[in-house]
């Protein structure tokens, strides 16, 4: 069995089935832990709870009972409902206590226990389960095809004792497959799980590269998928186009979310935005605001052009109180043409301004030089002399 078998989430550096144990390289998946907490001589450390992973996104904490002596990268025998699974140690002592902690599981949650390390027959069975887990998944999708199903199997991971397979699909609508469990149960004779996902968590188990040229959230560290709402992209000025702020799920990008308290704390100090300011020239019609510049921007028509200017927000509040009062102040934007000086101009002015070849490189004209020269005596006869 080749060790990228074993990765199961993780890049593996070596594998030793004498010992059980499977050393990782140091990346940046999901399923690999950096033990913050290694570097720290604690006696006290506690070894009750043991992080386990499993294939793809799937952790779960057992109950070490019998105080075994694990660490990190150990092949595990651990208890599953029913019979047994298989599974990699991911963090061991305090770090997996932070790990109970930040989880919040019930107080009178009963946690499954961890049978023993992993025996030379365990490890085989656990490797023929995965070998089938490609073919399962392809036959289980003909299966789907067959029936008319609209659904997608996304994935098929083996329980360790090759009793039950857990079937990750994708559905939109509610899905009737209890034909489909009839013929997989015929052909592959185990116990059967079906479980639904979303199309976050499928783009966690398959990966890929984000627009910022970094690896998908959802597959490094994300466990708890937020929702997301075009609300956070207004609130963040952002333009709400779906090309941009779509991730590939096709859902809307988790790191929307990511900035939106510091937003949300800044635009506290900004004056709503459905108030137009009434002046002497006429109403300004709010158009966006610049958080960090502290300006917003309002268009106002100028001898009939329209013309966005920008305002301080200390000056935007001193004028809806004069309006209050029923003032409209005059030469307002004359006033603050120190805020942008450059950014005032009209529709038609920015359309004149430049032409259309304002992106292409200047050329630099040719100069004459003695190659141009030779070239033209080229053409002349050899017995042709220059006067």
């Amino acid at each position: 069995m080749a060790d990228r078998e074993y990765e199961r989430g993780c890049l593996v550096d070596k594998v030793d089935e004498t010992t059980s144990n499977v050393s990782r390289d140091f990346c940046c998946y999901k399923l690999n832990v950096f033990d913050w907490l290694g570097d720290i001589d604690d006696p006290l450390a506690q070894n009750k709870y043991i992080e386990v992973r499993f294939k793809n996104t799937r952790k779960e904490i057992f109950l070490n009972a019998s105080d075994l002596q694990l660490k990190i990268g150990d092949i595990v025998a651990v208890e599953a409902s029913p019979g047994h699974d298989i599974g990699i140690v991911s963090a061991i002592g305090n770090l997996a206590n932070q790990h109970v902690n930040r989880q919040k599981f019930a107080k009178d949650q009963s946690f499954k226990k961890i049978y023993r390390k992993a025996r030379a027959h365990d490890i085989q069975k656990w490797k023929d389960a995965i070998s089938l887990e490609i073919p399962t998944m392809l036959r289980t999708r003909e299966f789907a095809d067959s029936l008319g199903l609209e659904m997608k199997i996304g994935d098929v991971e083996f329980q360790g004792d090759k009793t039950k397979a857990i079937f990750y699909y994708i559905a939109e609508d509610r899905v009737d497959f209890r034909e489909l469990i009839k013929k997989m149960a015929e052909e592959f004779k185990i116990r059967i799980e079906m479980k639904q996902i979303g199309a976050r968590q499928e783009a966690g188990k398959i990966g890929g590269i984000g627009p910022c040229g970094r690896e998908l959230c959802c597959t490094t560290w994300i466990y708890d998928f937020v929702s997301v709402s075009t609300n956070s992209a207004r609130l963040q000025e952002l333009s709400l186009n779906p090309q941009k702020l779509a991730g590939q799920c096709i859902k809307l990008k988790c790191c929307l979310n990511y900035e939106l308290e510091v937003y949300l704390d800044a635009r506290k100090n900004f004056p709503d935005d459905d108030i137009n300011l009434k002046l002497a020239e006429g109403e300004a019609i709010h158009i966006k605001n610049d958080v960090f510049k502290n300006l917003m921007y309002y268009e106002i028509k100028i001898n009939d052009i329209s013309v966005i200017r920008a305002l301080d927000v200390d000056k935007v509040k001193e004028i809806i109180e004069l309006n209050k009062k029923g003032i409209f102040p005059e030469k307002v934007f004359d006033e603050n043409s120190k805020v942008s000086p450059k950014i005032s101009l009209s529709f038609k002015e920015e359309l004149n301004s430049d032409s259309l070849t304002r992106f292409d490189t200047p050329q630099k004209p040719k100069q004459k030089n003695r190659r141009n020269k030779n070239r033209h005596n080229k053409f002349r006869k050899p017995n042709e002399k220059k006067n």
